[in-house]
């Protein structure tokens, strides 16, 4: 009998060995902005930020918790640790009383339709997991309430699989529901028998989310789905993609996904890449380099590029030699891990995997002021809670990187890449 390992990397090897017939050079689906922890007025919004790092926290440890049953081990220094609780104070924001964002959306989102006939779904694409859910037409929480929902009986071409399953993200932000399979449609590209669950459990975490559901784009060995293939991993195996590669464009407008390639339309030059650990499951680079001004701060570290993560996080000796090099830093909320700075000391941060400077925009890295007037900005930097159980040399790099760079995600090569992007 074959382990469970053994089963996940006979899969993927033959995912990444088949050969893709031609299906077009690719295609773009354009996607809807997402904002930092911002608000209009330039301030910071401390609530929604604590909120997205209980979501990214949590979803880190449901990776660890798919990455050990799917593999039998994780990456050493990685552990398993518990979830975490909205706290009560913030609990009213979470289910809708108060509103979770203020004008922008919080996902990068896209339409995918699902069934056949298609039923349409807001989707957010996830570099940093590998599942792909939706509500089901038989959830009746108020969380579904105002989101598409997939009907298995209006589809001929759904098929209900053995079992349940929860997409954990822990206590008041986790989703429920049976396993099916059936033809997922994204931006023309068709993949048939994909796993997924139709979720009759969506906890009151999502209700104020302007998503649908949640897409992955990570290995799959990240899955929920034992020994089945994520979305776009299911797109090579099925030879429907001319490159098992996908790019993004993430920005204020013309933000796009390009699914089977990379869109030459958006960055000049070469696309940079570097090799991935795929023993994670996640697109993690190592090597890294963090400067600030001429000053580099950090260096030897390994960074994972995940487009569902606003920010950066780092773990704190990390975060506190990089705020050293900006005058009048400090700590400003523990829970959340933030850092405040003197805004006219807005640094220029950069970061290298041992080739090409990659800077972040000055206006990318300040997430604003702690109240109109205060002079003290927040960054875009971190303090990564312990509880994310990635050990003390990873760090998760999110937009507010990705914005300013094109970022090539690629299966054929194992890696990840980056160019500049067109003015």
């Amino acid at each position: 009998m074959f382990h469970k390992a053994t089963l996940v990397a006979v899969a993927f090897a033959l995912l990444t060995a088949a050969s893709p017939v031609v299906h077009a050079p690719g295609i773009k689906i354009s996607l809807e902005g997402r904002s930092t922890p911002t608000r209009a007025d330039g301030t910071f919004d401390h609530e929604k930020a604590t909120l997205d790092r209980i979501k990214i926290q949590n979803k880190y440890q449901r990776n660890l918790r798919n990455l050990l049953a799917n593999t039998g081990r994780l990456p050493e220094g990685w552990e398993v640790k518990e979830f975490l609780t909205i706290p009560l104070s913030l609990e009213k924001r979470a289910v809708g009383t108060e509103a979770l964002v203020d004008e922008d959306e919080i996902e990068w989102l896209g339409l995918t339709t699902i069934g056949t006939p298609g039923q349409s779904f807001k989707i957010d694409f996830d570099t940093g997991s590998s599942d792909l859910w939706v509500p089901s037409s038989s959830c009746y929480r108020s969380a579904c309430a105002d989101k598409s929902k997939y009907n298995a009986v209006a589809s001929a071409t759904s098929s209900l699989k053995n079992g349940t399953i929860r997409i954990g993200y822990g206590e008041g932000s986790g989703v429920s529901g049976p396993i099916y399979t059936d033809t997922v449609i994204v931006a023309g590209l068709t993949a048939t028998d994909q796993y997924f669950s139709p979720a009759t459990t969506i906890s009151s975490f999502f209700e104020t989310d302007p998503t649908d559901g949640v897409m992955g784009l990570a290995y799959p060995s990240l899955s929920s789905f034992q020994g089945q293939t994520p979305f776009f991993s299911t797109l090579i195996s099925q030879r429907k993609v001319n490159a098992g590669e996908f790019g993004f464009t993430l920005g204020s407008v013309g933000s796009e996904l390009y699914l089977g390639g990379t869109d030459t339309s958006k960055y000049t030059g070469d696309i940079e890449y570097h090799s991935i650990d795929t023993s994670t499951g996640l697109w993690q680079a190592s090597g890294a380099k963090c400067t600030v001004g001429s000053k580099t701060t950090n260096s030897g570290f390994n960074t994972i590029i995940d487009s569902g993560t606003t920010s950066i996080s780092a773990p704190e000796s990390a975060v506190n030699a990089f705020y050293v090099a900006i005058p009048g830093s400090q700590i400003w909320n523990h829970v959340e891990g933030s850092i405040t700075y003197p805004c006219n000391l807005t640094p220029d941060v950069s970061f290298s995997w041992g080739g090409k400077t990659w800077e972040i925009t000055r206006a990318n890295f300040n997430l604003g002021e702690t109240h109109q007037g205060s002079g003290r900005c927040f960054g875009a930097l971190f303090i990564a809670s312990d509880r994310l159980g990635l050990g003390n040399n990873t760090w998760l790099v999110g937009d507010a990187f990705m914005k300013n760079v094109y970022t090539t995600f690629s299966f054929d090569k194992n890696a990840v890449g980056f160019a500049t992007l067109k003015v």
